[in-house]
């Protein structure tokens, strides 16, 4: 048991703990997949909280009972939030990878020439970007020369030392697409997954724009072609790229420094033996004999000394005897890495070697216990003990905490041998595997769902030991851990046929792409999702795949598509009597609608939704159309019934223990009171809404919650405070790539540098936030952005340009319903007439913005008034 108080206990404890095993904080990294011990100083001083999934990987490392941990943190936080931690400290970022190479490997012998060729043609490239290209058979030593040269260099390249595999030769992988690698790429460098743009060329300008100002090294291992590694070239100067291919790497742009390498002389193949095995050093013929039969192939070599250290009784003749018996059932061009293999794999038992054989046959590259048993059909603790002596042997390696992978060629071995095994026994482990997967990814998608999903919870069959996945925060860790494999196994099942479970790992991975992305993938699985369903005659899979098809469209932008499939679904569930499903197509249409200005069909929609949520008890389902409700009465201007569905919103959220539901709902509620002129009452909403959204890590709220602290900062006249923050969240809403908030925030940024007189910085601004309003079909943003532009051209004296602004903006307004926009077209129109000395011409439109601000109930009715009374005052007593 672990026992402590607060922020300083937590940290205490997790000191403690490390101590207690004699573990630096850097013996901390892998087991809990971190790239820097900076963050673990944070955390043991009480300066951070650590998240959930890296509490999880402290009690697995360090094997305490599941949520022993937990409960420290919930006080922890329980505790700053009572302390009223300052919610406008550092703006908190997706968090960055800078060095994620692997360890060095401390046996590396030899490579002396390549090593310094390398080096010289570094010092020679002149500031543009140094390419090598390290190729060799299998087993060679590419990927440890490689990471040893970036070693050796690190300290010439220290803004980022990133290592990524591409699986050009991953038994069951196909190659890594230059678009999923740059996705890894840029994630590393703080850009948010989600908001990646959907081209490969986008994301590749993307990237070299990222690294144009840093000096990085940068490992591309296991490349398939040039095709795959030209996009990942950072485009500026001042970096080493490392690329690793069994092929030869000819059709690179640029200036390439080519490296072949060969297997090692046989007395570098000696050293490094005897580096790995110590107590054979004093037999330098025995060792020779060895690394000869080893071909002197480093991963031979390596392999056979494990299994040396492994057997302290065996002599080199033995090893040498054993690995002769193995050379002779190989065929000859795979001599020395299979009987090296053979040597390992003979002295398991059988069901280790079973169980490695079937490993074989993983769609994935790494493989938990829960997955494992699975596959094998046995018990997790039985299956625990198995992996360990596969490890022990050399055969698999640690990814993490009881998380296990293959080298390729080891992976390609035990295929081949499930292949001249029993087929029938491989297809069915792997049924189960899929089987696992599915039902355990449905599981985390249920806890991570913004909605009650249609159709019966399916049942976990009793052969399933599944994990602990008990509320939305357990579903996102596990979701994630579990991702590379879910995808994996969604190929294969799309790749063999097998439609059933394309529906279901889909609907299972649903969720999770809608939280992380990318959308544009995300879209293009639920197409396929459907396309499964249709093939099938699934209906209700169908539906569902359309629905989270049209989410998906809706985040990357795409209203119209997002709508078009919506309407399909809900067509759907109407013919299935599915209410569930119809509300669920009722409350995202809704949202198409609002996003496409169509506010009394999106209220409409609404209001369907709610009262069928209403009618099956569903509180969440409720909460989210009541809060969507709200932001669409927002845009039309009825404040006080925003306000009032708000308020039943969060109340409910807060009921639910829904956390992201209660930010939302904080958030929508300052801006309520902003519009009402609340602003001491806005502000105090809004930090509790952006604590919460820091808290569990939602950057887009984030940044919004510091794009509406702008606007009151603005609005109180603080504008140096206003341009800060605005700045703060344009920032991030640019790394994540959101156009929709990025405009709001240009908007208002405008508007700042108006006032303090920044001419040339508001016109360029607006001009911005115009133009991806316009991209986006946004005709309310259109609006207030044109009104704004009317405002600067009537500070530069351009009154009639100014007018022409806040006349289209009128005309947008009236043609979507947008009261607001409408009163401040209206009022711009007055202001025209009143610099342009015909006041008598101000009082109407004037007038009918009073009109419009003091029903919607807007602060700005009373400043109109003002201008009214002084208009129509006598001039003698103006």
């Amino acid at each position: 048991m672990v026992s402590a108080d607060g922020v300083g206990g937590l940290g205490v404890t997790l000191r403690r703990l490390r101590r207690e095993r004699g573990l630096s904080q850097r013996d901390l990294l892998r087991p809990l997949g971190l790239a820097s011990h900076s963050v673990i100083v944070d955390w043991e001083a009480g300066r951070r909280i650590p998240p959930l999934d890296v509490l999880w990987a402290y009690e697995r490392h360090f094997g305490l009972p599941p949520g022993e941990l937990l409960a420290l943190r919930e006080q922890a936080l329980a505790e700053r939030a009572a302390a009223g931690a300052d919610r406008l400290g550092p703006v908190s970022a997706v968090p960055q990878v800078r060095y994620s190479l692997p360890a060095d490997t401390a046996a590396f012998t030899g490579r002396d020439d390549e090593l310094d060729r390398i080096t010289a043609a570094l010092a020679g490239a002149g500031g543009v970007v140094a390419v090598c290209a390290i190729d060799g058979m299998p087993g060679v030593g590419k990927t440890a020369l490689a990471v040893h040269v970036a070693h050796v260099l690190a300290e010439e390249f220290r803004d980022r030392q990133l290592f990524i595999d591409l699986h050009a030769h991953t038994p069951g992988h196909g190659p890594v697409a230059a678009e999923d690698a740059l996705a890894g790429l840029l994630a590393a460098t703080g850009v948010d997954p989600r908001f990646l743009p959907g081209d490969l060329a986008g994301r590749a300008a993307l990237w070299r724009d990222k690294m144009a100002t840093q000096r990085a090294v940068l490992v591309l291992d296991n490349a398939a072609g040039s095709g795959q590694v030209a996009p990942l070239l950072p485009g500026g100067g001042g970096h080493l790229v490392l690329v690793t291919s069994r092929r030869h790497l000819g059709d690179l742009p640029g200036a390439v420094i080519p490296v072949l390498l060969d297997v090692l002389t046989p007395s570098a193949a000696a050293d490094m033996f005897a580096r790995l095995a110590p107590r054979a050093a004093g037999d330098r013929d025995g060792v020779t004999e060895v690394v000869t039969l080893a071909g002197c192939l480093p991963l031979a070599i390596s392999l056979l000394a494990r299994v040396f250290v492994r057997h302290p009784s065996w002599t080199l003749a033995n090893l040498a005897a054993e690995t002769r018996a193995g050379v002779l059932a190989i065929a000859a061009e795979n001599d020395s890495v299979a009987a090296a293999f053979e040597v390992s794999y003979r002295h398991l038992d059988p069901d280790q070697r079973r169980l490695f054989r079937l490993l074989g046959v993983h769609p994935g590259t790494t493989i938990d216990g829960h997955a494992a048993a699975a596959l094998a059909g046995i018990r997790r603790e039985e299956v625990a003990g198995q992996l360990d002596g596969l490890h022990q042997e050399g055969l698999v390696i640690e990814a993490g905490y009881r998380w296990y992978g293959m080298h390729d060629l080891l992976r390609r071995y035990a295929r081949d041998l499930a292949a001249a095994d029993e087929l029938a026994e491989s297809e069915q482990a792997l049924g189960r595997l899929l089987d696992y997967y599915q039902h355990a990814a449905v599981l985390a998608d249920r806890r991570l769902a913004s909605q009650a999903r249609p159709g019966p919870a399916p049942a976990t069959p009793a052969e399933f030991e599944i994990p602990r996945i008990e509320d939305a925060d357990e579903a996102l860790a596990w979701a994630r851990a579990n991702r590379a494999n879910l995808l994996a196994s969604l190929d294969l099942a799309a790749r063999t046929g097998q439609h059933a479970r394309v529906i279901g790992l889909t609907a299972g991975l649903a969720a999770l792409l809608r939280h992380d992305g990318p959308w544009a993938e995300a879209a293009a699985r639920h197409a396929a999702a459907a396309g499964a369903a249709r093939h099938l005659g699934d209906r209700l899979g169908e539906a569902n795949a359309l629905h989270n098809l049209g989410n998906a469209r809706q985040m990357t932008g795409d209203y119209p598509g997002s709508a078009q499939v919506l309407e399909q679904a809900l067509g759907i569930y109407r013919d299935l009597g599915d209410r569930l499903g119809e509300a669920n197509a009722f409350t995202n249409l809704g949202v198409a609608r609002r996003l496409t200005s169509d506010y009394p069909g999106a209220a409409r929609l609404l209001e369907q939704a709610l009262g069928i949520y209403r009618d099956l008890g569903d509180r969440l389902g409720e909460a989210i159309a009541l809060h969507t409700l709200g932001t669409v009465r927002q845009m039309t201007g009825d404040y006080a019934g925003m306000a009032q569905v708000l308020e039943q919103a969060l109340g409910i959220f807060r009921d639910i223990g829904n956390r992201l539901g209660e930010a939302n709902g904080l958030y929508n509620l300052g801006v309520a009171r902003r519009l009402t002129g609340d602003y001491p009452g806005a502000a105090r909403l809004l930090e509790q809404a952006l604590g919460i959204y820091r808290d569990i890590g939602n950057r887009l709220g984030e940044a919004n919650g510091i794009h509406e602290l702008g606007t009151v900062r603005y609005l109180t006249g603080d504008y140096p405070g206003a341009a800060r923050l605005l700045e703060q969240a344009l920032g991030i809403y640019r790394d994540i790539g959101i156009r929709h908030p990025e405009a709001n925030a240009l908007n208002t940024l405008g508007s700042v540098r108006l006032l303090t007189g920044d001419y040339p910085g508001a016109a360029q601004a607006l001009t911005q936030a115009l133009g991806i309003y316009r991209d986006l079909g946004n005709q309310q943003g259109q609006a207030e952005s044109l009104n704004e532009q009317g405002r600067l051209h009537r500070a530069l004296g351009d009154l009639a340009l100014a007018q022409e602004c806040h006349q289209e903006a009128l005309n947008l307004a009236r043609l979507i319903g947008s009261a607001n926009d409408e009163a401040w077209a209206l009022v711009g129109l007055g202001r025209c007439a009143i610099a342009a000395g015909h006041a008598a011409q101000a009082e109407i439109p004037l007038r009918q913005a009073y009109e419009i601000f003091q029903r919607i109930g807007a602060a700005e009715a009373g400043n109109v008034l003002a201008e009214l009374d002084a208009l129509t005052r006598p001039e003698s007593t103006r």
